[in-house]
């Protein structure tokens, strides 16, 4: 049975494992929730997960959310799939894109969900941007990209030369930046513009990319 995937192809945490799910091959099928009609809110969902958030994952009798959780799920399942995405044939490999997929969960994703958010969100709801809350994020992204661009230096991927699930992962909100005046935070930095154009144009992403629109 093909695994059911709940979300939308516009959410980055929806298309952060839908982006997996390609990168490993898997065959899934992409169940639609209303956001906007509170779907994700109501006590058939909430009974799957009680947070009410986006994506989940059912394969078989386990269902999965977070999508950081359920790409280290499939990857992990589907290894001998696809691209492999955690590099467990070598101890140190994998212990560096354990350590880059932290960095983009503690360091990355806190700094760039709000400029999205702000950009792209707040006018559906019908607030106006922030901009000193992006101002600030702006701010701190900045030097968050120095150190990618040291590491970029002398690496072609986060973890080294090679793609996996810590480059991956940057991707959905990424995508999102570079459509905003903020994507000079990327383009100023070459050698954080060249792992971006790489790792932006894999046909896994581009698949996913083409339903990542708020219009």
């Amino acid at each position: 049975m093909a695994l059911k995937l709940y979300g939308i192809p516009m959410s980055t945490c929806t298309t952060r494992a839908m982006i997996c799910l390609h990168e490993k091959e898997v065959e899934f099928e992409l169940v639609p929730v209303d956001l906007y009609a509170g779907e994700h809110k109501q006590p058939s969902y909430l009974s799957k997960n009680p947070f009410g958030q986006v994506p989940l994952l059912e394969d078989d009798d386990l269902t999965l959310f977070e999508s950081r959780a359920i790409t280290r799920y499939v990857s992990e399942k589907y290894e001998k799939t696809g691209i492999d995405l955690l590099r467990r044939d070598s101890i140190k490999e994998a212990a560096l894109v354990n350590q880059w997929v932290e960095i983009e969960s503690q360091h990355y994703n806190p700094v760039i969900l709000p400029i999205i958010y702000e950009i792209f969100v707040s006018p559906i709801t019908g607030q106006s941007p922030d901009k000193t809350v992006i101002d600030a994020n702006v701010e701190k992204l900045g030097k968050v990209l120095d150190i990618y661009e040291d590491r970029l230096s002398n690496n072609k991927y986060l973890a080294g030369d090679f793609y996996s699930l810590a480059d991956l992962h940057h991707l959905s909100y990424t995508y999102y930046m570079m459509k905003t005046e903020w994507a000079s935070l990327i383009n100023t930095r070459p050698h954080v513009k060249a792992w971006w154009e790489d790792i932006s144009s894999r046909p896994a992403f581009i698949k996913v990319a083409e339903g990542m629109t708020f219009n």
